[in-house]
């Protein structure tokens, strides 16, 4: 054996160098030597094995980030290696270093997967930099993945901190406090209260503002994948999983991963959360490899977690471990005085997107947003200016239709359109709808704010096509 020793993780990595694992693999001692001299003090940790059957099996026990490679290998040469790693789906960046190379030698170890190339000799900044290059390619994969995976999230979360309540001044304080400490916290409150937006906001307050935000809905993932989507999984590790693939944790690397709806996940699942919270590792689905994470978790429900812990539903000590912060959220009922700043703050963000122009709202069509009780809280406002930049006048008719029960001042639209009785009102805001999506009643229910069955039996009601 010509394993060298490995060197325990660096608590002291230098800003602005990668929280990574390396492996050499090199037959020259002399080369090995020198470059865990010079990635020691640079990296998390750093492994050296004298050939590619010995660097198999640290790979097998460890999780590496980068393998710098020897293309001249006694046994299996490193570009063969290589192939056999892409195929069993090591994703990790792959430096091929070499003293013999052409220009067909450089293709095939790019077409084998390699991350970059490189002649020896080479002086140490040459090193440095090809592990710089290396990082950024991870750092832009991951920053792309969670583009897609949050792009629909972020058009969704627009409602901004908004107001000058008490509450909302309070709560933009204790913001800036909490941001720069990297605990665990907890939100709590009514659904579309903004507990993502909140969340979103720690965030870009904090000094994790450059790493990435990834959002999950716990509530909307099937507890037979969510530990895979969290976690990630090795090839094999179910039926489908053809290759391996890196869980959200990994992809929240250096930043924030929020865990929306956290009530919702499922017993055995809470018990690896702990795990990771307290160990700040993770082992992927299948996998023997444990995997250490920097990132910061924000949690959130609409349910009581005490509650939820006293029904049995919930650990006790994953609920102690995210309420580190407690932040409850008000609902929109408690600070109205904050709609005033809402409504245009909506108009202002979604006429734009609609490609129509802002409507003026009247003083009585004012006070009956103000009266209105909002159950749904701001995603209800919200939703309510976006119907009603679509069909040209404020519908707050269509919040009496949901359930309120003091009736709405008519507006002028409603008046030309001789609306005095409130089924008709209804009847008339639900046929605009549908007109205005060409008859698609999943998307009119969304824009109405009601389930499709309520919808479709509404319609059966009044003949409505």
């Amino acid at each position: 054996m010509t394993q060298t020793p490995s060197f325990p993780p660096n608590d002291k990595t230098p800003e602005g160098w990668p929280l990574w694992s390396i492996l050499i693999v090199d037959d020259e001692p002399g080369m090995r030597n020198f470059l865990v001299k010079t990635l020691v003090p640079r990296c998390h940790s750093v492994m050296s094995a004298g050939s590619a059957e010995e660097g198999a099996e640290i790979l097998h026990a460890q999780h590496v980030d980068l393998i710098i490679l020897d293309i001249s290998l006694p046994g299996r040469n490193g570009v063969s290696w290589l192939k056999a790693l892409r195929e069993q789906g090591f994703s990790g960046q792959v430096i091929l270093i070499t003293a013999f190379a052409d220009l067909d030698t450089a293709i095939e170890a790019l077409r084998a997967g390699a991350s970059d190339f490189i002649l020896k000799p080479f002086r140490v900044p040459q090193i440095l930099n090809a592990i710089k290059h290396c990082h950024e390619n991870s750092r832009l994969a991951r920053e792309n993945y969670v583009l897609k995976h949050t792009l629909s999230a972020r058009q969704d979360a627009s409602n901004g901190l908004v107001g000058h309540s008490r509450v909302m001044t309070e709560l933009s304080r204790s913001l800036g406090r909490i941001a720069g400490v990297n605990s665990t916290v907890l939100l709590q409150g009514e659904s579309g209260t903004g507990k993502e937006l909140v969340a979103r906001a720690l965030h870009d307050l904090s000094p994790r503002a450059q790493g990435p935000f990834v959002p999950v809905n716990c509530a909307s993932m099937s507890p037979e994948l969510i530990e895979s989507e969290l976690f990630g999984h090795a090839k094999g590790a179910f039926t489908g999983a053809t290759k391996a693939r890196d869980g959200l944790f990994y992809y929240a690397q250096g930043g924030t991963l929020f865990l929306d709806e956290v009530a919702d996940l499922p017993l055995p699942l809470q018990a690896t959360l702990l795990r990771a919270l307290e160990d700040l590792k993770i082992r992927p689905v299948g996998s023997e490899k444990l995997l250490p994470v920097n990132v910061r978790i924000i949690a959130a429900t609409n349910r009581s977690l005490r509650e939820e812990v006293a029904a049995g539903r919930f650990r006790k000590d994953l609920y102690y471990r995210l309420q580190v912060v407690e932040i409850t959220l008000p609902p929109l009922r408690e600070h109205k005085e904050d709609i005033a700043d809402l409504v245009p703050h909506f108009m202002a963000r979604l006429a734009p997107v609609l490609g129509v122009a802002p409507l003026e709202i009247t003083p009585a069509e004012m006070d009956y947003l103000m009266q209105y009780e909002w159950p749904g809280n701001a995603r209800e406002l919200r939703n309510l200016i976006e119907r009603s930049l679509i069909l040209g006048s404020l519908n707050v008719s269509a919040l009496y239709s949901l359930g309120q029960r003091t009736a709405p001042p008519q507006s002028t639209a409603s008046q030309s359109h001789g609306a005095t009785d409130l089924q008709t009102l209804e009847k008339q805001h639900i046929r605009a709808v549908l007109d205005s999506v060409q008859g698609d009643k999943s998307r009119a229910a969304q824009l109405l704010g009601i389930s499709r069955r309520t919808l479709e039996r509404r319609c059966a009601e009044w003949a409505l096509p």
